[in-house]
């Protein structure tokens, strides 16, 4: 999965013969995962049609403050759609538009909407190489980056004159690549290496059975994917579960067990700058598995269990630089047990939550949780999604490291 995946990409068209290429931007961003919008110049129009763009980008493309239906009219809020935006991308960006933009003129609907918007903007030249070359555009250049908006470097090649020189748009290939580079080089998480893990653990009890929890693993992989998103490359160690998750920053290792779990944590760990555990891992297993399945023979059965290791516990006694996060589940004495777990275990964090809060635990799409971090700082959240709790967790772990 693209960084782009999710994001709101705001595409805005002017008046240049490399408008043609934008079908196949606008079918990349998409193929990215991104929601796309397209707001064309008027001149635009004549390189390539509104339809084909809206087809493409599964929304309607906007040129004008106002769509005449009939004896109706609707206005369309440059505003909102500025707002909307997480990236602004002009490409192609004419010499007439550059120009526009670095002074501030505002003609037509795209530079309403481009002086409206808050989001990172870039811009992809287009010109011919006399004028891509011109004082005038190296001013609109230098003006524009000034502002704090990105250059997506034209290429040289055959322009449209015949010409062979600077002022080739960048391919819709490149322009995607540079602009996934440039988000992921902003990135807080860059360069960063998380280990997670997520999901229950099976143990078995012959070849059939097994002892389990109701853990879905939502939790591990909902920080598993906001992660990624920050930038950070993530090793995602997942007990049995239905959770998918296709990230390009994401790589998953499969487990069953708490040994296999332990395991994998610890080949891991070592190149680790942070460690979440959020599995739910069995304190027991079966001291002995049987061959067979086990027969129903008998009106009882008795099972001796031993512990498992204790992966958390276990990576607290030889962490160095890592920040390590530890969850606690509780049911009774939540506060006090979840401290003792933090000092216990040599933790930097950990994520208490109980059962007693409704809509917290396994299964559902929601948490309630509170952090308390080795300064021993309580902060307690009212009831989130776990895409939330993720995010918040994140935003603490990046400020304290």
């Amino acid at each position: 999965m693209s960084i782009l995946s999710g994001k709101n990409i705001l595409l805005g068209i002017t008046g240049g013969i490399a408008a043609y290429k934008t079908a196949s931007l606008v079918r990349l961003f998409v193929k990215s995962g991104a929601n796309v919008k397209v707001v064309m110049t008027p001149a635009s129009k004549e390189f390539i049609t509104p339809l084909t763009l809206s087809t493409l980008s599964k929304n309607p493309v906007y040129s004008s403050f106002t769509n005449e239906y009939e004896d109706s009219e609707v206005w369309n809020n440059h505003v909102d759609l500025g707002l909307w935006a997480d990236l602004l991308v002009v490409a192609p960006a004419t010499a007439n538009t550059l120009s526009k933009m670095a002074n501030g003129v505002c003609d037509n609907f795209l530079l309403a909407t481009y002086l409206s918007a808050k989001c990172p903007v870039y811009y992809a030249p287009a010109m011919d190489l006399d004028m891509y070359k011109h004082p005038t555009t190296a001013h609109s250049f230098e003006q524009l980056n000034s502002f704090g908006n990105i250059m997506i470097p034209a290429t040289s090649g055959e322009l449209a004159s015949g010409l062979v020189g600077e002022g080739r748009m960048a391919e819709p290939e490149d322009i995607i690549a540079f602009i996934e580079q440039d988000v992921l080089g902003k990135l807080p998480l860059r360069n960063k290496k998380v280990l997670i893990t997520a999901g229950p653990t099976y143990e078995a009890i012959d070849p059939v059975r097994f002892i389990g929890n109701h853990s879905s693993g939502k939790m591990g992989f909902e920080i598993a994917k906001a992660a990624a998103n920050l930038g950070a490359e993530v090793i995602l160690v997942t007990g049995p579960t239905s959770q998918k998750v296709s990230h390009s920053l994401i790589d998953v290792i499969q487990v069953v067990s708490a040994q296999d779990m332990y395991d994998a944590v610890h080949e891991y760990f070592e190149s680790t700058d942070i460690a979440i555990l959020s599995a739910a891992v069995a304190d027991y297993k079966p001291k002995n598995v049987e061959l067979q399945k086990i027969k129903k023979n008998t009106a009882s059965l008795t099972l001796e269990l031993e512990k498992t290791k204790d992966i958390l516990a276990s990576l607290g006694e030889i962490k160095k630089q890592q920040y390590l996060v530890g969850f606690a589940l509780e049911t009774q004495d939540e506060l006090e047990n979840a401290k003792g777990k933090l000092k216990r275990k040599n933790l930097n964090l950990i994520v208490l939550n109980s059962l007693n809060d409704k809509g917290a635990g396994f299964k559902g799409d929601t948490n309630k949780v509170t952090f308390i971090d080795e300064e021993q700082n309580i902060t307690a959240f009212d009831l989130k999604t776990k895409a939330e709790v993720a995010s918040d967790l994140l935003s603490k772990i990046i400020s304290h490291i």
